[in-house]
């Protein structure tokens, strides 16, 4: 028997352990916290001060050191402003590093609109091949759910950042500066998510008739409706670069003309196909060592899919370790938002203290948050520091992309606990990992579900 049935009025009732919530329960519960002089206490400061105030450990957040035995950020930090671009930023973070030596800057920006403009472009294109291919399922089906209710986010994967790079090259931010919506992309969106469902709809009725002349001049009339309000908003991407620009010790350099291609490839320092995207997939049926996609996720067509080599924790933080004492900086996800004093930046897994201040039980560990949908990646960012001692890591320093108002100039830091519990990717160069684990790279991944929680977006 189940616990719950439906009356005949639909409401449902209950037939096992759990109970009706009666006005006698009700009353019981109210009483007792009444009675409860701390409760009382509590419940006055809750109500006038943010609760986080009062559940964060202070001696905690004060103690955690900013400094690290290994620093490898002398500039600037980005914004991406209103916008979800942080993996385009993290990842085109991580590509100026060398172009700033290349170029004899110490503070250069690569173009996050030129970017995200053909992520946009490509990920609308991507959507309705995904629509043509689920046409067979009927509209309620979970994953043609999933694709509409998912459309045009600005959220993305390493994996598709490369397939940018890889496609349309890079500009510098000069060569297409930010507009308004490529900084506040809330109702660029919200019109490509109105268009390309509405599309959708079409497509899915077009194929059902059977129709494929028609099916096709419709596809091609919905990009180019996407590629108007993209222009409309974030401008009309360069083909050339005239590039001329003065270095740090004041000389002028006039180098000519360049095409994004060229540009990415003569201004930076790391070989794109090289990097491969370790993830720490907590539930037990993925075993560690095996590599893992998602279904429907990308955004190029014919590229190479999103893949990740599941590995433990500690092997992610051990070769992101050694990536920044040889001097690289590493690209890597988390779930941002737990233990975080935002305007101190800093993160520790132990910053607040809820369950005690609301005396519930609210722990899980890594692979239940993961498995009830209470933690999963959320941003993306760059790791610039690393403090070690006796081989052993403490905390990390962190480029973060919001801007310099936290932290330290916008640089964050990490306690290695924090790393553990919340951080689910890193990005390495794959000469870093072990023979039997560069052997597994070329195994077939694992395939999961369209909504499978690896799958989220920073």
């Amino acid at each position: 028997m189940t616990a719950e049935t439906l009356g005949a009025s639909g409401a449902a009732t209950q037939t096992g352990a759990a109970a009706s919530l009666t006005a006698a329960r009700l009353s019981a519960l109210h009483e007792s916290f009444a009675a409860d002089p701390v409760l009382k206490q509590k419940q006055n400061a809750i109500v006038r001060v943010s609760v986080d105030e009062l559940a964060i450990d202070h001696q905690l957040a004060t103690s955690l050191s900013t400094t690290v035995s290994h620093r490898l950020d002398d500039w600037k930090v980005t914004n991406q402003k209103k916008s979800g671009r942080c993996w385009l930023f993290a990842a085109l973070n991580l590509l100026r590093c060398g172009a700033k030596e290349i170029l004899g800057v110490r503070d250069f920006e690569f173009s996050q609109n030129y970017a995200m403009y053909f992520d946009k472009l490509e990920r609308a294109n991507y959507f309705l091949a995904s629509i043509l291919d689920s046409a067979e399922r009927g509209e309620d089906d979970r994953l043609v759910q999933y694709l509409l209710q998912t459309v045009m986010g600005d959220g993305g994967q390493w994996n598709m950042a490369v397939n940018i790079f890889q496609k349309y090259g890079a500009v510098p931010k000069s060569a297409m500066p930010e507009t308004e919506s490529s900084s506040n992309t809330g109702r660029m969106n919200s019109v490509l998510r109105s268009l390309l469902r509405r599309g959708a709809l079409e497509l899915r009725t077009l194929h059902r008739d059977g129709d494929a002349a028609r099916l096709e001049d419709a596809t091609a009339r919905i990009m180019a409706d996407v590629h108007r309000v993209l222009t409309l908003h974030l401008g009309t991407p360069p083909a050339t670069v005239d590039w001329e620009y003065t270095d740090d010790a004041k000389a002028f350099h006039r180098v000519g003309i360049l095409t994004p291609q060229q540009f990415l490839s003569r201004y930076t320092t790391i070989d794109l196909d090289q990097y491969v995207c370790l993830v720490d997939d907590p539930r037990t049926e993925h075993a560690k060592g095996s590599t893992l996609t998602v279904e429907y996720l990308g955004n190029v067509l014919g590229a190479e899919q999103v893949l990740y080599l599941n590995v433990d924790i500690g092997l992610a933080k051990q070769l992101a370790k050694e990536a920044i004492v040889e001097g690289e900086p590493v690209w890597f996800g988390c779930d941002v938002g737990p233990h975080m004093v935002r305007g101190d930046g800093i993160w520790d897994g132990h910053l607040y203290d809820y369950a005690g201040l609301y005396a519930a039980q609210l722990a899980m560990d890594k692979e239940a948050r993961v498995r009830c949908g209470e933690s999963a990646m959320t941003h993306a960012m760059l790791l610039t520091g690393v403090d070690v001692l006796d081989g052993a890591t403490r905390r990390w320093r962190v480029e973060n992309s919001w801007g310099e108002e936290a932290g330290d100039k916008g640089f964050f830091t990490m306690a290695d606990n924090w790393f553990d519990e919340y951080v689910f990717e890193v990005v390495v160069n794959k000469s870093r990992l072990s023979p039997e684990l560069q052997q597994a790279l070329a195994a077939e991944p694992i395939v999961l579900p369209a909504w499978d929680p690896m799958g989220a977006l920073a």
